[in-house]
């Protein structure tokens, strides 16, 4: 099972990002998810929320983010990278120019979150990116269908952190069997994450069938700490 790392770009500057980021994938990260930073972040929690604000005050030229990713992928040419990018951000880099940097730096999975309609989306699509979907843990069936009509893995919520159990598939494995037989296909990956926060949560979803976990805090708030930073990588990696 793949081990993704979270990582604030351009917090708390974009060269200490880059600098993280070769930190993740030495630790032993399998893939790291790197954000662009966006003005209403609305989605997520307080932590990187405010992290994306702070980066934003220091640096809201989209283009210097683009520039250090394009870095930290020529310097680690074999790791995995999956962009996470609002809309709105989107749209304030231009849609073109996005999928044009994507398609440049062979970046094609996306984490696309607050759409208004599909036009942007399916415009990636169609430019080759591989789009990916949140589906909430009790499996409501507009994210179902959303993930059905789209082509990139699927990222399932691993707990119910806020109690939202479907009785009729009250367990991680039970979500993903569902979500298998509903037509997401073994080509695309089902990735789980928000509720990990410890080595034995990842054994967990591994031992219900994802193909990769997600950790975000765990890791994020061992920036200042580097040697524990490479202990958390090291310990959640065992367990995937």
């Amino acid at each position: 099972m793949k081990l993704i790392g979270y990582l604030s770009n351009g917090y708390p500057s974009l060269e200490q990002s880059k600098a993280l980021a070769n930190h993740y994938i030495k630790s032993g990260c399998d893939v790291i998810e790197v954000d662009f930073p966006d003005y209403n972040p609305y989605l997520e929690n307080d932590l990187i929320k405010g992290r994306m604000l702070k980066a934003l005050e220091s640096c809201p030229d989209y283009e210097q983010y683009m520039k250090v990713i394009s870095e930290i992928k020529q310097e680690n040419p074999t790791a995995q990278f999956i962009l996470l990018a609002y809309e709105t951000s989107v749209e304030a880099i231009g849609k073109e120019k996005f999928a044009q940097f994507a398609k440049d730096n062979d970046l094609l999975d996306l984490i696309f979150v607050g759409l208004k309609s599909n036009e942007i989306k399916d415009y990636l699509i169609e430019q080759g990116l591989k789009v990916s979907c949140y589906i909430q843990f009790h499996l409501p069936e507009d994210e179902i269908q959303f993930a059905l009509n789209s082509n990139g893995f699927v990222y399932l919520q691993a707990k119910p952190t806020t109690g939202n159990v479907n009785p009729a598939y009250p367990t991680l494995t039970d979500c993903i069997n569902y979500i298998r037989e509903r037509g997401i296909g073994r080509e695309r990956e089902i990735y789980c994450g928000v509720g990990v926060h410890t080595p034995e949560d990842a054994k967990m979803v591994k031992q219900s069938g994802a193909d990769g976990v997600f950790v975000g805090s765990a890791f994020l708030n061992l920036h200042n700490d580097l040697k524990g930073l490479a202990q958390s990588i090291h310990d959640f990696k065992l367990e995937c």
